[in-house]
């Protein structure tokens, strides 16, 4: 179309019609913003086919190897099979893949676990290493026997061995003790799935001749546990007893396996035996020969009668993890209860906070809320009380006795009519309009 210009200056058309120059450049400038945004758009998406092509799964921050699942921090190694790339840390990983038929699905799989105690779980949200050797340092009357016990009961339940050092109880009394606490090792013993190391027997005259004395019940526990019992003549010798946990946890598991659980009774005890030194060496051997080469978890407990720091109570600078087990009245007024806190545990995530705990038959150790608690005695105390105010009331509307009953209006003695009550009418019976009392047989 030709232009020319009006008479005020402004743009026309042929036909006179005037032209909005400003408008047409307008919509030029918007056209030409339009070609920008798509080209930009255009690079964006190259961009991003770009990063796509580049690592097409997941950003390398967040990538994982193939093989054993920790992060790649590098330049990942490759290794193709049937036209799936996959990606390493390092070349061992690749090759042990390449070798084996199995990777691992978590890459603390095999170094945690749940050690299975309800108290325990609100201060080791993580659970715990398996190769550590925990301190168990609980006062008299917190049940660490009842802890031990529970440690070993949830290994067998997970299908893992367990070997039990006894220290201050004969075989016979530690079946027994399960027995109370409603678990029954019978079978775990006749399979050799649990296994015991006698350190206790060697203080009687005539172990093989206790049976006599025995009663049925008795008799026959021993025999069970006797297929899976190891005697340790001289538990006073660090080195054998070192030895026969070493026995017990290799005839128990696969050497490879890496899985189970070895609890020791008492080490307070142990150490009555044997020269400071030679404790000290003994837990440090335990600790390299059990939790770090075989990475079996070792559970030592420790009876606490006072504030000393005498063995084994000094060795929190040797063990992975230390577990207090404490008795309070400041929780409870009048009343001592039991608490449970995790005071050391490398490796993990520990919450050092104390917890309230009960036993239960077939439960095993469990958290509470000692103010539910409190408030439910409470209640019961209000209730009793109220029911005693009660029975008072009761007994002051009668002539100052408990047993004495009014008699009834209609039930006067020697026929003589009773005072009229408030509904009452001029003849002794109800009022117009007021329905009769009921007869206390019918309340």
């Amino acid at each position: 179309m030709d232009e020319s210009e009006g008479a005020d200056g402004s743009s026309v058309d042929a036909d006179g019609a005037p032209v909005d120059a400003d408008g047409a450049a307008g919509d030029v400038e918007a056209a030409a913003g339009s070609a920008d945004g798509a080209a930009g758009d255009a690079e964006a998406a190259a961009g991003s086919a770009d990063g796509a092509a580049e690592d097409p799964d997941e950003s390398r921050e967040d990538r994982k190897c193939d093989y054993c699942r920790l992060p790649i921090p590098g330049a990942p190694v490759t290794a193709d099979h049937e036209g799936v790339t996959y990606h390493f840390c390092s070349a061992p990983c690749r090759e042990t893949l390449l070798a084996e038929d199995r990777v691992f699905t978590e890459y603390h799989g095999g170094r945690r676990f749940d050690p299975g105690v309800s108290a325990l779980r609100a201060g080791l949200p993580q659970g715990m290493p398996r190769n550590a050797v925990v301190l168990v340092s609980g006062q008299p009357g917190t049940r660490t026997e009842a802890l031990h016990a529970e440690v070993v009961w949830r290994a067998l339940q997970r299908g893992e061995p367990a070997v039990l050092v006894a220290f201050l109880d004969t075989p016979v009394s530690v079946v027994q003790e399960f027995v109370a606490l409603g678990w029954n090792v019978l079978p775990y013993l006749a399979s050799g799935q649990l296994r015991l190391l006698d350190c206790f027997s060697y203080r009687l005259d005539d172990p093989e001749g206790m049976t006599e004395s025995m009663s049925d019940w008795n008799r026959h526990l021993h025999r069970v546990a006797a297929r899976s019992t190891t005697n340790i003549r001289d538990p006073s010798n660090p080195q054998a007893v070192l030895n026969g946990i070493e026995g017990g946890v290799d005839a128990a598991t696969d050497v490879d396996a890496e899985e189970g659980v070895v609890v020791i009774d008492s080490l307070t005890e142990f150490g009555s035996l044997v020269q400071p030194v030679q404790g000290y060496d003994f837990v440090k051997d335990l600790r390299a020969a059990v939790a770090k080469s075989r990475g079996v978890p070792v559970f030592a407990g420790a009876s606490r009668i006072d504030s000393g720091d005498a063995f084994p109570h000094d060795l929190g600078y040797i063990a992975d993890g230390v577990i207090d087990l404490a008795l309070s009245d400041d929780v409870v007024e009048d009343a001592l209860m039991k608490r449970i806190r995790v005071r050391k545990m490398t490796g993990v995530f520990a919450i050092r906070r104390w917890t309230t705990y009960e036993f239960a038959e077939g439960r095993g150790l469990v958290a509470t809320d000692p103010g539910d608690d409190a408030a439910e005695s409470g209640e019961a105390d209000d209730e009793a009380a109220d029911d005693e105010a009660a029975d008072d009331e009761a007994a002051a509307a009668g002539d100052g006795t408990a047993d004495e009953v009014e008699p009834a209006s209609g039930d006067a003695p020697d026929g003589a009519a009773g005072p009229p009550g408030p509904d009452t009418g001029a003849n002794g019976g109800p009022a117009d309009g007021a329905a009769a009392e009921p007869d206390s047989e019918d309340r």
